[in-house]
């Protein structure tokens, strides 16, 4: 079985969020750059198919070189190779078309990603990867496990859990569930060391074709001041609801 794991370069969450002066892009200095969170439950799911079924693990990242270190940590915690599409991810339409793209060209059996990334949430890609494919799609799932041609997958309703068989190949957008916290992968020397040999590809994009474009960015307003009020002046906390906080 051949696995194709989507992965993306988003900064780290600790990291603090800052605008060119003009605010029309992301300022990227000073920016510690991670895998998708989500990404890296999908890639964990991958590798446990990998252990168990004597899987092969792709991933796949829409990025320009700077992007390396990331999928360099992704092949430390055990995929086996890598591909960068040599773009910078723009809009979700032209990031899943090529990717849509390596994974015709691979005969991929099964497409892993995040539901989304964290830096700008869209949660577009999975979906439109399976509609250019023409392949089955589950989306928000929270387990899979995998027998021959099909695959069982679990994923969030609104009030409860529901389980999809679905016919290989398919593209699953997975979230934290689909593996346990506690067995996330933490790269040690030997897959780091492993990982430099390992092959990574770089591929150029066949045609870009932006369909959305950002033209401004901006930081989100700062709370306003805490006022304390003391639990014995009620007539205060009355006032300041009414006057300032226009709430009464």
């Amino acid at each position: 079985m051949k696995i194709l794991v989507c992965i993306s370069s988003v900064p780290d969450t600790t990291s603090k969020i800052n605008f060119t002066a003009d605010k029309s892009a992301f300022d990227k200095n000073g920016i510690q750059w991670v895998i998708n969170p989500l990404d890296e439950f999908a890639l964990t799911k991958a590798i446990k198919l990998q252990e168990s079924q004597g899987a092969t693990v792709t991933v796949v990242n829409v990025g320009d070189a700077a992007t390396e270190p990331v999928i360099r940590k992704a092949l430390a915690i055990g995929a086996n190779d890598a591909i960068r599409i040599n773009m910078e991810a723009k809009d979700s339409y032209s990031t899943a078309k090529e990717i849509a793209k390596v994974a015709k060209d691979g005969a991929y059996d099964l497409i892993i990603a995040g539901k989304e990334s964290i830096d700008y949430n869209g949660g577009a890609v999975p979906g439109m990867l399976a509609q250019l494919l023409e392949q089955p799609f589950v989306n928000a799932c929270v387990g899979l496990e995998v027998s021959g041609p099909e695959a069982n997958a679990v994923r969030e309703i609104e009030g409860g859990k529901e389980t999809i068989s679905v016919k290989l190949p398919a593209v699953i957008a997975g979230q934290k569930g689909m593996v346990e916290e506690k067995d996330l992968i933490i790269p040690n020397m030997r897959g780091i060391m492993s990982a430099r040999t390992k092959p990574l590809q770089v591929v150029e994009p066949s045609a870009v074709e932006v369909k959305v474009e950002a033209t401004a960015f901006d930081s989100v307003p700062a709370r306003a001041a805490v006022k304390l009020v003391s639990p014995d002046n009620l007539d205060e906390l009355v006032r300041l609801l009414h006057e300032e906080a226009k709430v009464i």
